[in-house]
């Protein structure tokens, strides 16, 4: 039975950024991965989405970013993954979809972790968790929800702006991913409705280093204290591009309450008034993508998986790193994420050894 030092489950930014740094230590690892292709959740988004959009993304490890600030983000990074991993000789083996993360004990005492896939297994010493959020997007469940007869979409789903044309159509989420696709669809819809739970918090100064430097913290106290993670953007507030000054002009971003109850033909407000509405479209967010990690009962009363001070170790089980969760769920996090997971996995490796050898 090959037995690694570490499987790294998922090649996102995060995952690729991991494979890095424990190869560059030279721990034996492999990469596994759900998708058919190189690109992480990137390959995935939809097609209006462009590298200027994004404000580009992060380098990783020994690398230059993309160039091509006007290409698709779903074509653009997907292919700038697949180079890396080529580059940089990266064991990636996919489609590899990990259903479940189990510990062992052989009989010499040490305990092992066997990664699950299917009638597949991989046994390893330790684990780098980087499977995002993107394969769990959230849809809250509103009275009525299940008797509108029009559409319903998740942005996970989106297909782009020219599906709306002529529509009304209710987005719903206060995040950024609202604000941009609400840019893109008023100007083409028939009539748009913002609903939030909270008022927006619109950011009016600029974005400093600094300013980012304390919202990543303030997600980051939430898992180190074992509270389930919220986004960097729910700390820092929203602001509008250039792109969505037309939406801004047709009134979109005029916030309203949440609606009470959705009807076959639209959503009832909380004053009583009906809007009627072809599509719900929920920009609500994700959740992180842990559901196989549950047989190690990693997560805390609070409800999150509580991480260490150094942001990628597990509290309750060390031999677990998680990357691309809470403070590293963005480009820049995840790469820094990565070379501290690899510390990580070589503090374990280590202590196991001292341990034996006692």
């Amino acid at each position: 039975m090959e037995v690694y030092d570490a499987v790294v489950i998922g090649a996102g930014q995060a995952g690729l950024s991991a494979a890095y740094h424990l190869k560059r230590r030279g721990i034996s690892h492999v990469v596994l991965d759900a998708d058919d292709a190189p690109g992480g959740a990137w390959q995935h988004r939809w097609d209006s989405l462009t590298m200027h959009d994004v404000h580009g993304i992060a380098a990783l490890p020994d690398s230059d970013s993309p160039t091509d600030a006007a290409g698709r983000a779903n074509v653009v990074v997907p292919a700038y993954f697949g180079s890396y991993e080529r580059a940089h000789d990266l064991a990636v083996l996919r489609p590899v979809r990990v259903d479940r993360v189990e510990s062992v004990l052989p009989e010499d005492g040490q305990s092992l972790l066997v990664v699950h896939a299917g009638d597949r297994s991989w046994t390893t010493r330790t684990i780098v968790n980087a499977t995002g959020t993107w394969t769990q997007p959230y849809v809250p469940h509103y009275p009525g929800i299940g008797t509108f007869r029009g559409e319903q979409l998740h942005t996970a789903g989106y297909p782009g702006p020219d599906h709306f044309r002529g529509r009304r159509v209710v987005v719903v989420g206060g995040g950024a991913s609202a604000v941009q696709l609400l840019g893109e669809i008023a100007p083409v819809a028939a009539d748009t409705l913002w609903v939030t739970r909270r008022a927006p918090v619109w950011r009016t100064d600029d974005f400093t280093p600094e300013a980012g430097r304390a919202a990543v913290a303030l997600v980051e106290d939430r898992v180190r204290r074992g509270l389930p993670p919220r986004s960097v953007v729910s700390v820092t507030g929203l602001a509008l591009r250039e792109q969505e000054r037309e939406a801004e002009r047709l009134g979109a971003y005029e916030r309203h309450p949440m609606f009470t109850v959705i009807e076959p033909d639209g959503v009832r407000m909380p004053d009583g008034t009906s809007w009627s509405a072809d599509t719900i479209l929920w920009a609500t967010g994700f959740r992180p993508a842990i559901a196989h990690l549950a047989p190690l009962h990693l997560r805390s009363e609070q409800g999150g998986i509580q991480l260490d001070h150094a942001g990628t170790t597990a509290v309750a089980d060390p031999r677990v790193q998680l990357v691309g969760y809470g403070p590293s769920a963005s480009t820049i996090g995840a790469n820094r994420a990565g070379r501290a997971a690899a510390a990580g996995v070589a503090r374990r490796l280590d202590q196991r050894s001292r341990a034996s050898s006692a």
